[in-house]
């Protein structure tokens, strides 16, 4: 639905950006009006994600994304517009004027709704008559009922067509069964239950939704966990499983294991802050999520082989958070719940206490795959250490875990230390090369980062970005501009000036707020990252502006629009004295 202008601008005053980024995101640097943080939408070690309180907007100079603060909540909450207004009224304590039908928000609360009531389905299913196998299989694994009822744990039947004809009969059509994930259509045009002879684990989000499921088979079979696709409400890469109990807990870091038994073991066990990903290795959209209730993270992987390698991937895609990563070894068992079962929680909090942080445990797997009685195996652990520590940032932090590298293949702490500082020296040497490679390259810089909004005359595009940039500052200053979109080569900028130019040939306000319904959070990026540039003044706008209005015109042929455009530009000049 499209909300009134007035009150997406009550919104947007009652709705501060920096106090709602605040909550995500820790802004500690200042520059200028610019308050600093680490990205959320992107991995990163420097801020580069800027808040601007006077304009109300935020911007990534690293990966392009940027808006107002309701986009700021759509990317953040993975919302569309009218949910992310919904979401930023409740948090302001204003009612939400519905006086347009909304279809997919009706789809939206439709599929949560259908997602709630299978879930009341398979959970009866387990706790009655016919969860025989499902109880059987909870029993084994140790689960009490008490836990059952906490996680809404369920049994999806060994039949093709239960839910099916359960969720039919409650009003659901086949098409909202198909498109929630639940069903699928057979050859014959049918439907059969896409989850059978599973436990199933509803996936709740943070503010207590169903989103989708995962099932684990009972018995043989595969694959062994099944999960919904993506849909509507649900993105398995943006979603982790008990993440809506753990952002609960106090114990100050969160518990990242691999499957969904073991999150329901430690819970059960005491640790309440345990978290798994869906079917998936972790992505850096989970990382972020992770990242959005902690500054610490525990990694609690299986102990074999694979479950080591995910838990080296993890920590490369945690690390660029600037969170406090640590890993936990499991001896003598395969995963936490069988250590927790066989040993008892106490136990598995020493391991937790013990846990080595990430660059402890790197140098040991590292040292694991060499021979250190070796002179070759010593010199290519070195080798692999030395590139380890030296991304290390301090000065103390490289000397303390290069002395221990040093130690373990019994050479002089000076001597590896010499080797670190050749590895940074090489890496910056990298570093360097790159920037001036992208300094020689001002037209690649000066493209979107949105691949889809790239630019096919990047000379008139950075004029045209110009005139956007000097209209949303000082509207009522150029008002009359004699542009129109066609004058623009990128159609996103041009689409931009249209709505821009009629806001400003009408008084009204220009904000980022007011924009952002019309136009893809990608053109609103493009646009929040134009107003990021106030370095021109108002005396100076004039001459500015006849400055773009001539590049713009330098790349046309001799039209009447051309004429038009230079006739204008020669006014401005005239009339500021900027002569010739």
């Amino acid at each position: 639905m499209a909300f009134s202008e007035e009150f997406i601008e009550e919104l947007r005053q009652r709705c501060d950006i920096v106090d709602v980024v605040s909550s995500y995101v820790a802004l500690t640097k200042r520059s200028g009006a610019n308050l600093f943080g680490l990205c959320p939408f992107h991995g990163e070690k420097t801020p580069s994600f800027a808040v601007n309180g006077e304009k109300q907007i935020y911007h990534c100079f690293g990966c392009g994304k940027g808006g107002s603060v309701i986009g700021f909540i759509m990317e953040i909450e993975n919302l569309d517009y009218p949910d992310a207004v919904r979401f930023l009224a409740r948090r302001a304590g204003m009612e939400v004027p519905e006086d347009a039908p909304d279809p997919r928000r009706n789809r939206r609360e439709r599929m949560l709704a259908l997602n709630r009531e299978a879930a009341r389905y398979f959970h009866a299913q387990l706790m009655g008559p016919a969860g025989g196998p499902g109880q059987a299989y909870v029993q084994k694994r140790g689960i009490s009922k008490k836990t059952v009822i906490r996680f809404g744990l369920g049994l999806a039947p060994d039949s093709w067509q239960n839910l099916t004809d359960a969720m039919t009969a409650k009003g659901f059509t086949r098409q909202e069964l198909v498109d929630a994930g639940l069903c699928r259509v057979g050859k014959s045009g049918g439907l059969y239950d896409y989850f059978r002879n599973r436990l199933m684990f509803p996936v709740i989000d943070v503010r207590g939704s169903v989103i989708g499921f995962s099932g684990r088979i009972l018995g043989d079979g595969e694959p062994k966990y099944l999960n919904s696709p993506d849909t509507l409400v649900y993105s398995k890469s943006r979603s982790l499983f008990a993440l809506n109990l753990a952002k609960k807990s106090k114990s100050g870091y969160i518990l990242l294991a691999e499957g969904n038994i073991d999150v329901v073991s430690l819970h059960q066990a005491g640790f309440d802050s345990a978290v798994a990903s869906l079917g998936t290795s972790l992505t850096a959209d989970q990382a972020r999520l992770i990242s959005n209730y902690t500054q610490k993270v525990v990694i609690a992987y299986d102990a074999d082989a694979a479950g080591q390698k995910a838990a080296q991937r993890a920590i490369g895609i945690l690390q660029p958070l600037d969170l406090k990563i640590h890993v936990v070894k499991i001896p003598g068992a395969k995963d936490p719940d069988e250590f927790v079962q066989a040993n008892g929680p106490d136990k598995f909090r020493q391991l937790i206490e013990r846990s080595g942080n990430q660059m402890e445990y790197r140098l040991e797997e590292t040292a694991a795959q060499f021979d250190l009685t070796a002179d070759d195996g010593r010199l290519n652990y070195l080798r692999a250490a030395a590139r380890l520590i030296a991304s290390l940032p301090g000065s103390v932090e490289r000397e303390i875990y290069g002395m221990r590298a040093a130690e373990k293949a019994n050479v002089s702490k000076d001597a590896f230390l010499l080797e670190v500082e050749k590895v940074r020296r090489q890496n910056a040497a990298a570093a360097r090369k790159k920037r001036e490679r992208e300094a020689a390259a001002p037209l690649r810089a000066a493209q979107p980062a949105e691949r889809s909004l790239r630019y096919t005359d990047v000379p008139s595009a950075v004029a045209e970005e110009g005139v956007l940039n000097l209209l949303c500052r000082f509207p009522e200053q150029f008002r009359d501009l004699p542009l129109t979109k066609e004058d623009f080569t990128s159609p996103a900028l041009g689409g931009l000036y249209e709505a821009v130019a009629a806001r400003a040939r009408q008084g009204e306000h220009v904000t980022m707020a007011s924009l952002e319904q019309q136009f893809s959070p990608e053109e609103t990026a493009l646009l929040a990252g134009i107003l990021q540039r106030d370095e021109i003044t108002a005396a100076a706008a004039d001459k500015a502006m006849a400055d773009y209005i001539n590049k713009i015109r330098a790349q046309r042929d001799k039209t009447t629009a051309g004429d038009d455009l230079r006739g204008y530009a020669e006014k401005l000049k005239q009339t500021k004295g900027y002569g010739s």
